[in-house]
């Protein structure tokens, strides 16, 4: 129970280890790929931590990365529990397994309720509108009923309009997944229907708690909404709608998208019959997802690999202590890069590096915010 937590204030029953996870991803310059990248380098969180300091002053910063301290991490377990709130990592048994297997998911997730949920058999992402037509809005409510009456959870935003449809049509049965951090209601009207999901659903936040929710922060936790489920429903999304990054994040993650038809003239609808034309499902009821959505064994081999590669994390832990870094090598990397993309392999192939020595060169340029890692492994500067 979250009262009993901390022992006089000083004994968290969070593992070190659990520690140790939120102060790395809580450290500066440290995203979710970043992350990983360290732990599969060091072996864990906690060797990455005695090492990323010297690493960033190594890849070109004056001075080192500020470490996010045990101090600060306890005080964000202290608040979470005032919150009445619980802080999960990626290496606990009910981390969602189906958003292991994305590329870039959050070490660490807030969250209030019922944890069970996460690991559902049969979760669905609905998303769509904020300005949602009444038609819109009513059939979200249907069919977030229709889903669980078929035995689904539904997953979705907590925004106005089609989102706040589909929570408030199946309370015990849904996760909201917020943008800023787990105390931060967004938007404020929707407070009520929060604290009803709360209840018997699950309420899920990346950021800490505390923070607030700005607008680089929704297409963030776009990606875990997406991530959490077997499939992405679409409903009324322009043409520049956040709807449609997630249906974009689904496709990346394998996921199947599906769309509901609407009126050509209506410009709500505009991204979500773009999406239909593309390859998306077309939805016209809860037939067409039990029709079409095949189970989540469908994802375990996957899940297996995934697994492996996590077993794995001590790849390059027996060469580390063989590695010899010139300056002249990271000069020679720095000097490669530009604003364009390159990939890993092609980096590799024009210096004639060791890929441990490059592999280091990159991790300690991540640290000092020299470079960005995006989809396919590609290296480029940051002017």
């Amino acid at each position: 129970m979250l009262e009993n937590l901390f022992v006089n204030n000083k004994a968290p029953a969070y593992s070190d280890e659990t520690i140790d996870i939120l102060r790395l991803i809580r450290s500066e310059n440290v995203g979710p790929k970043t992350f990983f990248n360290l732990v599969k380098f060091f072996g864990s969180a906690s060797c990455a931590l005695e090492n990323v300091q010297d690493f960033s002053v190594k890849g070109g910063r004056s001075k080192p990365i500020k470490l996010y301290s045990k101090d600060s991490a306890l005080k964000e377990l202290r608040e979470l529990e005032k919150n009445n709130s619980y802080l999960i990592t990626y290496k606990d048994p009910n981390y969602s397994e189906l958003l292991l297997q994305t590329p870039d998911f959050p070490p660490v997730l807030s969250y209030k309720g019922n944890i069970s949920l996460l690991n559902h058999e049969k979760i669905i992402a609905i998303v769509g509108a904020r300005n949602s037509s009444v038609n819109g809005k009513a059939f979200a409510a249907k069919l977030s009923k229709d889903l669980v009456k078929a035995g689904y959870i539904t997953v979705s935003g907590l925004a106005r309009g089609i989102d706040s449809s589909v929570h408030s049509s199946s309370l015990d049965y849904t996760i909201a997944v917020i943008a800023g951090g787990i105390d931060h209601i967004y938007p404020p009207e929707n407070k009520t229907l929060y604290e009803e999901i709360a209840k018997n659903g699950l309420i899920l936040a990346e950021l800490p708690i505390g923070s607030k929710p700005l607008s680089q922060h929704f297409p963030q936790r776009n990606r875990i909404i997406s991530g959490l489920a077997l499939a992405t429903i679409v409903i009324e999304a322009g043409i520049k709608s956040g709807s449609l990054i997630t249906a974009n994040f689904a496709l990346e993650q394998n996921r199947d998208v599906f769309a509901v038809p609407g009126f050509p003239l209506d410009p709500r609808c505009i991204g979500s019959n773009q999406l239909i034309k593309n390859g998306a499902y077309l939805l016209e009821s809860v037939d067409d997802i039990v029709t079409n959505v095949v189970s989540k064994d469908r994802f375990q081999k996957e899940l297996e690999e995934k697994a492996s590669c996590f077993n794995n994390i001590g790849l390059y832990m027996g060469n580390k202590g063989n590695i010899q870094v010139t300056d002249r090598n990271r000069t020679a990397v720095v000097e490669l890069l530009s604003a364009s993309e390159v990939t890993f392999e092609v980096v590799a192939e024009q210096l004639q590096l060791e890929l441990p020595i490059l592999y280091t060169i990159f991790l300690e340029l991540e640290l000092a915010g020299k470079i960005t890692r995006t989809a396919g492994n590609k290296i480029s500067l940051i002017y």
